[in-house]
């Protein structure tokens, strides 16, 4: 392939990278290699490097030292801190959607909800996934606390990453996922705080499992 960056070149490498870790192309555990990732990107080697730093911050990648970068591991400790984190910020930031959403929150979260219906039809996985990021940064429009915000921006990296690998498990998986959000968009329309809650944990508790299933099946088959 041939990398050509649109805007900052570090970001951009980043971006690239972590889509490659996202999607199994770069899997748990395995090692990047700068000089041959720079080859084949063809950039620089100090770009990769820029670019693994970003990624390090975003817990996409891990340095040892003396021994090189390395995809981080999904294992049982990883993914139960990473959704017991997510929840304990979604809960925090959901509550204050519900006490504070204006009509155009409302709208904008229904359309996102409604473009992720399109994309479960049409079978677009990649589409449903982006989409629902967008729609949980859609939902911290009231979170008002610059460190939650740049928390949950650095974690939604490996939430993909996660989020991808239990979607792969087929239509019922993503089928579930856009349940949930109806119910979650429901609760918010309420102005329910409890049930918002109920259902943000039975989320992450169900995806959790998932993930953590899926990566047991793949260290069986590996």
């Amino acid at each position: 392939m041939i990398f050509r960056p649109k805007e900052t070149l570090t970001e951009q490498v980043a971006l690239h990278l972590e889509n490659m870790i996202i999607t199994g192309q770069l899997q748990s555990g395995q090692r990047i290699y700068e000089n041959a990732m720079a080859k084949e990107l063809e950039v620089s080697h100090g770009s990769i490097r820029e670019a693994l730093l970003v990624l390090e911050k975003r817990y996409l990648v891990v340095n040892i030292s003396r021994k090189g970068t390395f995809v981080t591991e999904l294992n049982e400790q990883f993914v139960r801190g990473l959704y017991e984190t997510l929840l304990l910020v979604l809960g925090n930031t959901g509550r204050k959607l519900v006490r504070n959403w204006q009509p155009e929150d409302m709208e904008r979260l229904e359309r996102l909800y409604e473009r992720m219906k399109g994309f479960y039809e049409q079978g677009n996985l990649l589409g449903f996934l982006d989409l629902g990021i967008e729609y949980t940064q859609a939902s911290l429009a009231y979170a008002d606390n610059f460190f939650l915000t740049t928390m949950i921006h650095d974690l939604w990296p490996s939430a993909k990453r996660c989020s991808f690998l239990a979607l792969r498990q087929g239509v019922s998986v993503i089928k579930d996922n856009l349940d949930h959000m109806r119910r979650s968009l429901d609760a918010i329309q309420a102005r329910d705080e409890g049930a918002l809650l109920r259902i943000l944990e039975d989320y992450a508790t169900q995806q959790c499992e998932q993930v953590l299933k899926c990566i047991e099946s793949e260290r069986q088959t590996g």
